[in-house]
């Protein structure tokens, strides 16, 4: 049951954050494919917009394969004698990547998509309109370096 416990943390860590990156990138391509309709030049600037949120997949996916190569699924002797208590602290560390991830990747398209408007109107002011989409970011990394330490902590 343990093992069964640490497995449901690392899925939920790659299934919820890559869930929010996906509804995030979808989002923001929306606002985009408006942005290039108008003006095609804009499309790098707003593919970069576009593609902020789906950094939060690929942080829940990196805490998956940490928690997988901790518990020996991924090229070494799998914990098929691991506690109840332990696989509760796998699943209790890759919780906070799973849920922030979801909840900032989509927070995260908003300022996208608002940013995405801001450089179809002033294309100079690309530089300032990555800030936005950036702030909500730092949130996805603490929630990383947070399931990190978690998991290196069990043991």
């Amino acid at each position: 049951m343990g093992l069964a416990l640490a497995l449901l943390g690392a899925a939920s860590a790659a299934l919820f954050a890559g869930i929010g990156s996906a509804i995030g990138t979808g989002r923001g391509g929306q606002a985009a494919a408006g942005v290039v309709t108008e003006d095609p030049s804009q499309f790098s600037r707003v593919l970069i917009l576009q593609l902020l949120p789906g950094t939060q997949g690929i942080y829940g996916l990196l805490i998956a394969f940490i928690a997988l190569g901790k518990i020996g699924l991924m090229g070494g002797a799998p914990q098929t004698d691991m506690s109840v208590g332990t696989g509760l602290q796998y699943l209790a560390a890759c919780l906070p990547m799973a849920f922030v991830g979801l909840v900032s990747a989509m927070q995260q398209a908003k300022a996208s998509v608002a940013s995405i408007g801001l450089v179809a109107k002033r294309p100079d002011q690309f530089g300032k309109s990555m800030i936005f989409p950036a702030m909500v970011e730092t949130y996805a990394i603490l929630a990383l370096l947070i399931s990190i330490l978690a998991i290196n902590g069990i043991g």
